[in-house]
């Protein structure tokens, strides 16, 4: 297929394969896909799409990616649209090699403005762009196995609890600094907070909660509003 790339990976097929299953991370190693909106609860079935939105903030267009056909551990199909760009067909094929695999990427345009231009033009810009995003998802596929080799979780089921530790010393200052951040936030600024803690949590008065819920409230109003636009 037009606009092919290939990539050795340290992984395994599987590896690679539950990567592509996980449709919340599509924007993560596509490369001009901006964010997530959704992703259908059959994902990865045939038939089923992604929700996403391509471009460079501010200017995005939602868009949406079929999977045609989806052959673990061996072949992925893809239908992407691009708003007025038009439509591609993209195929990820993996096969064992030694310890890892290859992973090779083809995308072609069949519809809008890329298949109307001539292929010397759109070819290697595809070229250019699969690279990195065979680059991207080898991260991520990578990832996962080094994780399971050092039998760690590669997704986490909850919010881990982590052990007290002072921030570097720079990093510290800039958020001693940044009191309008906090002020926005509807927390006390840094040095406030740190004596907070010092005293224990059971040291906060009733106001600091009431600031604490008066800012939750207006986050979920932001994210309603920001839902809905």
């Amino acid at each position: 297929m037009a606009g092919g790339n290939a990539r050795v990976m340290r992984c395994t097929p599987e590896d690679v394969f539950a990567t592509l299953a996980d449709g919340w991370l599509y924007p993560v190693w596509v490369v001009g896909a901006a964010r997530m909106r959704a992703v259908s609860p059959e994902w990865p079935e045939r038939g089923s799409t992604l929700h996403h939105s391509v471009g460079l903030w501010p200017v995005l267009i939602d868009d949406s990616t079929e999977i045609v056909s989806w052959s673990p551990p061996r072949r992925i199909r893809l239908r992407a649209k691009a708003g007025p760009f038009g439509r591609a067909v993209v195929v990820i094929d993996v096969r064992e090699h030694g310890d890892g695999c290859v992973v090779r990427m083809g995308e072609e345009p069949v519809a809008g403005a890329g298949r109307l231009l001539p292929r010397l033009l759109w070819a290697p810009l595809l070229r250019a762009r699969n690279r990195e995003t065979l680059r991207r998802l080898g991260f991520l596929a990578e990832g996962r196995r080094r994780e399971r080799d050092a039998g760690e979780q590669t997704a986490r089921e909850e919010v881990p609890e982590t052990a007290p530790s002072p921030a570097g010393s720079q990093a510290s200052a800039d958020v001693a600094a940044a009191t309008d951040a906090a002020a926005d936030a509807g927390a006390p600024p840094a040095r406030e907070a740190g004596s907070a803690a010092a005293g224990g949590a059971d040291s906060a008065d009733a106001a600091d909660a009431a600031d604490a819920a008066g800012s939750a409230d207006s986050a979920d109003t932001a994210e309603a509003a920001d839902r809905s636009a």
